[in-house]
């Protein structure tokens, strides 16, 4: 059996130890890749890899301890993007063009790109989705709504109708701020062209009046006081009482996630099933007026990279973790969307096999902003977006906050 719980990152060094962080903290991922880690020893003799299972916002910090002192896990996980992109600028990670050159020619060319720095690629993309609304189709019954809302104005009238039947509309989870974050950036995928989104990456110019636009749609959904009790301070996916418990047990109608979703709430369940039978999913509403696609999709993933100095065996592992037989049991298991062609048709998950879908025909896929644009603008936008939520910033504020970071960046 795999080691769990191992402390620090880096390798030992003999090169026989590897040090693998992930965020599957709940079953069934959990003890999936502590199995996956088992069979990778049993055919590499001699190699121990220690997994250190840890929540999502628990390996977010102390994957950025680890980026700041250079210290990091042998194997983990690549967000891609802007932050991917400073990292290979610092010479934190590995080049896997060539050692992986097989894994990389599984993978859909569009989905590979959000990990390649100058064409070159850093990392393995593991799984890759897009972001909506989760929601309980039992409680839409119960209140009488017959089909998800496809517009904002059909959204309000969807939350002031479980309002009326006393039933909670939306969770998030303020207090880890992305999951807020997620509703201005899909406000702004609906109000921005695909055009000036991918500028915005490269020009970080926000001048466009259309990202004022989505703050002031933003603001127009709070204005229905959608959200759950204390939403500024629940955390995202943490035990029953997070955004994904309430969802997961009934006492909300939905929570604006990705992918990740129905993984999270099987295990913030008794049963382990989640939501079970009663999920449903549907895209963001459109926003009327907007210059944005409105079958374009907010999405991104997570990929397995590997750390610059580590020894070959890591290398090995993230290539045995995007096999065909790995990918499958990942599928098989709910634990996401899978990037490896064998393994698509193993999504059993009728919401998740949908979701693939959504993905598969999408014009255009936007990475999250923070991502997108790296640690330091995305990291002012939200915590600007975060403050537009407790009512302390406007729509106008949020532009300017952000559009100061950028400008340090230039």
């Amino acid at each position: 059996m795999a080691a769990c719980g191992g402390d620090d990152g880096g390798s030992e060094a003999d090169g026989n130890t590897i040090t693998w962080w992930h965020n599957s903290n709940n079953e069934p991922g959990r003890g999936y890749y502590e199995q996956v880690a088992a069979d990778f020893e049993d055919a590499n003799p001699g190699v121990e890899v220690e997994v250190v299972a840890m929540a999502h916002e628990d390996m977010v910090d102390r994957l950025e301890a680890a980026f700041q002192s250079g210290d990091l896990p042998d194997v983990y996980m690549e967000r891609g993007g802007g932050e991917l992109a400073d990292h290979v600028e610092a010479g934190l990670v590995r080049d896997l063009t060539e050692d992986a050159s097989e894994e990389i020619g599984k993978i859909e060319p569009g989905t590979l790109a959000g990990w390649q720095v100058e064409d070159q690629t850093y990392a393995l993309p593991f799984s890759v989705g897009v972001v909506g609304f989760w929601y309980n189709t039992e409680l839409f019954e119960q209140a009488g709504i017959t089909t998800p809302p496809t517009t904002m104005e059909e959204l309000y009238s969807t939350v002031e109708t479980l309002k009326g039947a006393g039933i909670t509309p939306i969770s998030v989870g303020a207090g880890d701020k992305w999951p807020a974050a997620h509703y201005w950036y899909y406000t702004a995928l609906r109000a921005c062209s695909e055009d000036v989104l991918t500028d915005a990456v490269t020009s970080l110019d926000f001048s466009d009046p259309c990202f004022v636009q989505a703050g002031e749609e933003l603001q127009a959904l709070l204005e229905t006081e959608p959200f759950n009790p204390g939403f500024l301070t629940t955390p995202a996916q943490e035990g029953a009482t997070s955004a994904s418990g309430l969802l997961a047990t009934g006492q909300v109608a939905m929570e604006l996630a990705g992918h990740w979703e129905p993984g999270v709430m099987q295990g913030l369940t008794e049963d382990g099933q989640g939501l079970g039978e009663r999920t449903g999913w549907f895209p963001f509403p459109a926003i009327e007026g907007g210059e944005g696609d409105p079958e374009a999709q907010l999405g991104g993933g997570d990929a397995w990279a590997v750390a610059e100095g580590a020894p070959d065996a890591a290398v090995d592992l993230v290539k045995y973790l995007l096999s065909d037989e790995v990918q499958t049991g990942f599928a098989e298991n709910d634990m996401g969307l899978p990037t490896n062609p064998a393994a698509i048709g193993s999504v059993s998950d009728p919401a998740l096999a949908q979701l693939l879908e959504v993905r598969d025909a999408s014009p255009f896929i936007q990475l999250y902003f923070d991502t997108a644009f790296g640690a330091s603008v995305g990291g002012a936008m939200n915590d600007a977006i975060a403050l537009l939520l407790a009512g302390q910033a406007s729509p106008q504020d949020v532009v300017d906050d952000t559009q100061e970071a950028a400008d340090q960046e230039k």
